[in-house]
């Protein structure tokens, strides 16, 4: 018995080694794995091969009176390893916590990081660009809401209900919105607000109209069911096609290079006549339908690129703005704020602009 006993004793010093280095192990930075916790208790307290096991294994060769207190002895080490094992396992855990949490924390002693700058998105950059070339001749930035009557969307801009042209702007209507001229849609242009500021004020009026617009596109690179426009409107005694055409070309020289030219052509819009499509001369080649020695593909070698249609303000428009056009006259404009994108950025996607990519939109654009 006296053997046994001392083995007892033996094995609790070797247990005791062994778990304070275990102890040492799960305050580190490394950490002690749960895993190690595991071998230990198995070990010790294994049901086959465990230290204790085998000590208590050992009773079988002891005499009736000797299993008594070498019993109490192996049972006294039994405890005290179990009890030391749970301790060790809570320890690595809270150790393990306390260093997640270590890494999480700000170091106070690190040089501040620099904010995140915000920056403007390309389509806000282009529209105050232009607003700002437009402001510079004289005109004021009008708004209008995004949810039209018909009246105002069509039939005021001389689109009687069966006129074809309202094919090539078909629109999303408002359910539950109304029949006939009262019947609500979602804008196609921002030409509702041309009547809506001409039935509140009388000319002279010179103003330019951004904003969002809704037809039934399907998007692919080119096309959006949603889009961004910019129009204008100036009424006044005395305003001719002249006029028109002066106030477009500065427009361009301004808004691209000194050097711009423009070019109008014949066209047809039920809201203005005569219509024209304006086109400048190409910003990538100069005008010359050449770049880099082969053909330039934004303009397709023409050395010209449209980017509006204008034309002279209709009398049906102006009759229906509260305008006498036997008075006045004037003349209108619109643009697609995304195409002029387009050109000054020469960005091939046009989804680029609604897709939110940061790595899009953390250019510096100007």
């Amino acid at each position: 018995m006296a053997d046994l006993l001392a083995s007892v004793e033996e094995k609790r010093r070797v247990f005791l080694e062994e778990l304070k280095t275990a102890e040492e192990k799960a305050s580190s930075p490394t950490g002690l794995p749960p895993v190690d916790v595991r071998a230990l208790h198995v070990r010790w307290l294994g049901q086959k091969q465990g230290v204790v096991t085998e000590l208590l294994a050992g009773l079988r060769t002891l005499s009736k009176e000797d299993k008594a207190p070498a019993g109490a002895a192996i049972n006294r080490l039994k405890n005290d390893v179990e009890a030391a094992l749970s301790s060790l396992e809570e320890k690595s855990l809270l150790f393990e916590r306390l260093r997640k949490q270590q890494a999480l924390a700000v170091d106070v002693t690190l040089p501040p990081r620099a904010p995140r700058v915000g920056r403007l998105h390309p389509l806000t950059v282009v529209r105050r660009r232009i607003e700002s070339a437009f402001a510079s001749l004289g005109y004021e930035v009008a708004e209008g809401p995004e949810v039209e009557s018909d009246w105002l969307n069509f039939e005021a801009l001389n689109f009687p209900p069966d006129h074809p042209a309202r094919d090539a702007v078909d629109t999303f209507f408002v359910k539950g919105g109304g029949e006939g001229k009262d019947r609500l849609l979602l804008r196609t242009h921002t030409s509702p607000v041309q009547i809506r500021t001409m039935l509140a004020q009388k000319p002279p009026i010179r103003i330019v109209i951004p904003g969002r617009v809704y037809r039934k596109d399907d998007i692919d690179p080119r096309h959006s069911p949603v889009f961004h426009q910019m129009e204008g409107l100036t009424v006044d005694e005395g305003v001719t096609f002249a006029n028109l055409k002066g106030t477009l070309a500065a427009f361009s020289r301004l808004l691209f290079t000194p050097e711009t030219k423009i070019r109008f052509g014949p066209t047809f819009f039920p809201f203005v006549e005569p219509g024209v499509d304006v086109a400048v001369s190409c910003v990538f080649c100069s005008g010359t339908g050449a770049a880099d020695g082969a053909t330039c593909r934004p303009c397709s070698g023409s050395g010209w690129i449209e980017i509006m249609g204008a034309g002279m303000v209709h009398p049906n428009v102006l009759r229906n703005g509260g305008i006498d056009p036997e008075k006045y006259s004037g003349f209108a404009f619109g643009m697609g704020i995304d195409r002029i994108a387009f050109l000054l950025y020469g960005v091939p996607d046009l989804r680029l602009f609604f897709e939110n990519d940061v790595r899009f939109l953390d250019r510096v654009w100007s």
